[in-house]
């Protein structure tokens, strides 16, 4: 599919996949897109940078490729690594053939046959239209790993001792996620544009949830989205250490209508509170009585 026209024709195709994005977020897609750069979405767990991701493969027709970023993440398992079993066979045939040039043995086991593509050299490598590749938690890895992507973030290639320079053959469409556990240096940022995801506002939550979950009601749709966008609001959210994302929210829904829930009462939220949280602490600060207050009608 080719790239949408305008902002708004972006915004209908996102939802056409069930990916309900504000006009600010479409535009920020819109412009990477448009000019080709990297995006970098940073926002609490669970407000949509990695199904924002999915939804634009899906949108564009194009593979997603994922690298998933930890503590300890090594250049070779994102770019590439040879395979030494293969090349160590190769030359182990060569000299049962008598071989005596050497040299043309160990040109011959870096070739391409050898080379094993991993995620940011499968994105670089895939035919046109291109693939989407997400960098999903680049503030997990390690400040080298971030020195490590500032060729491919800024010029969309990378180096590769025996082979030399891989440049794209299709621009990549690329997404980079944080949870913001740590700054990213400013050399990344600079290559890259940039989008807060914050938690939606309590009408796309509900558009969200009903997409999502065609089996609940209308009534329930609008009581978890009702009540998780109250639970984000002071004062209750100083009580918890993180707030529900929408995953939780469209989990907690699911939830809900495989317990037959008609109308959510205190009782339900306190059986179903480890959906909304995934910490024992933030389980135990959702109290009855908070419940209660919850419930509430907006102006009670």
């Amino acid at each position: 599919m080719s790239l949408p026209t305008t902002v708004d024709a972006l915004v209908q195709a996102l939802q056409s996949v069930g990916y309900f994005a504000d006009r600010r977020l479409a535009t920020a897609v819109f412009l990477a897109l448009r000019l080709q750069r990297p995006l970098l979405l940073e926002g609490e767990p669970g407000v949509g940078k990695t199904a924002l991701a999915r939804a634009l493969s899906e949108v564009l027709s194009r593979s997603l490729i994922r690298l998933q970023c930890y503590d300890g993440l090594e250049q070779r398992e994102a770019l590439y690594e040879w395979n030494y079993a293969a090349q160590l066979l190769h030359m182990r045939a060569a000299e049962g053939k008598g071989s005596a040039d050497m040299a043309q043995v160990e040109r011959e086991v870096y070739q391409d046959r050898y080379l094993i593509r991993r995620p940011l050299l499968q994105a670089l490598q895939a035919p046109a239209p291109g693939a989407v590749l997400l960098i999903d938690e680049v503030d997990r890895a390690d400040e080298p790993f971030e020195a490590f992507l500032l060729e491919y973030l800024g010029e969309y290639q990378v180096s590769i001792p025996e082979i030399g320079t891989v440049r794209a053959t299709a621009t990549p469409v690329t997404l980079l996620t944080s949870n913001r556990t740590r700054d990213l240096h400013d050399a990344v940022k600079r290559r890259c544009l940039y989008h807060w995801l914050d938690y939606p506002e309590r009408e796309r939550e509900l558009a969200i949830v009903r997409a999502q979950v065609p089996g609940a009601s209308e009534a329930l749709a609008k009581q978890v989205a009702e009540f998780v966008g109250r639970l984000r609001s002071q004062p209750f959210a100083n009580a918890f250490q993180r707030a529900p994302g929408i995953a939780e929210s469209v989990e907690w829904a699911k939830a809900l209508v495989a317990l037959d829930t008609i109308v959510v009462d205190p009782e339900v939220v306190s059986d179903t509170a480890g959906i909304l949280f995934k910490q024992r602490e933030d389980v135990a600060a959702l109290t009855r009585d908070m419940a209660v207050q919850l419930l509430q009608p907006a102006d009670a």
